[in-house]
């Protein structure tokens, strides 16, 4: 009753605004597409994305279909500019580093966690951090340690993942989408227009039967 359709017909409860961010190569769109796409095998020689990009993603997270409208951007300074405006409205960010390249780690305190102190307006805002590319244990540069200890350091969710194996790559997700709705502030954002209603109706009906306190 309370769901609303998207464009391509299918209905859902709740649409969320997730930002990927990080250094060019560190494997954003790797990630985002082995979790849009459901398959084993896909191109691991992926252009750079271009200033930004999105996909979307509908599925059912606690008993609430979702829409997920997942934002990859460019990892380049030159599309700094551009990029900062799409924080604008983001339920979640997902800071993303290659656990085989220590710079793309340095790179995220230097650069990616002062930008999103700058542009993301919401307190909110749920933030993760992910070290990608898991599956080349052998040529690893940054600890799962230093990984956990900069996400506690700046109160993100944390995951290590692999976008070629899919290791971790939709608990990643679920994980974020759960903490979404788990503030509602941001559950409010993300509501359909039939929903604010609904929930306006309830609290009224609420507010109508109840017994009020001195």
């Amino acid at each position: 009753m309370g769901s609303r359709k998207s464009s391509c017909g299918v209905n859902y409860d709740y649409s969320f605004k997730v930002l990927l961010i990080g250094d060019s190569g560190v494997g954003k769109s790797s990630l985002l597409l082995s979790f849009i796409s459901n398959c084993q095998q896909f191109p691991h020689d992926l252009s750079p994305t271009i200033g930004v990009d999105f996909k979307i993603k509908m599925l059912t997270t606690a008993g609430k279909r979702l829409k997920l409208t997942i934002w990859d951007t460019a990892g380049q300074e030159r599309f700094g500019s551009l990029i900062s405006s799409y924080y604008r409205g983001a339920h979640g960010i997902i800071l993303v580093y290659d656990v085989t390249r220590r710079e793309t780690f340095t790179s995220l305190l230097k650069t990616w966690v002062k930008e999103l102190e700058r542009c993301c307006t919401d307190p909110d805002c749920i933030k993760i951090l992910v070290g990608n590319k898991v599956d080349r244990e052998n040529e690893r540069a940054v600890t799962t340690e230093e990984g956990m200890a900069l996400a506690q350091e700046h109160e993100c969710l944390f995951f290590e993942c692999s976008a070629k194996t899919q290791a971790n790559v939709k608990q990643c997700f679920k994980d974020l989408t759960l903490k979404i709705m788990d503030v509602p502030s941001l559950l409010e954002k993300g509501s359909t227009p039939v929903n604010v209603k609904n929930q306006i109706l309830k609290q009224k009906q609420v507010g109508d039967n109840g017994n009020c306190c001195s």
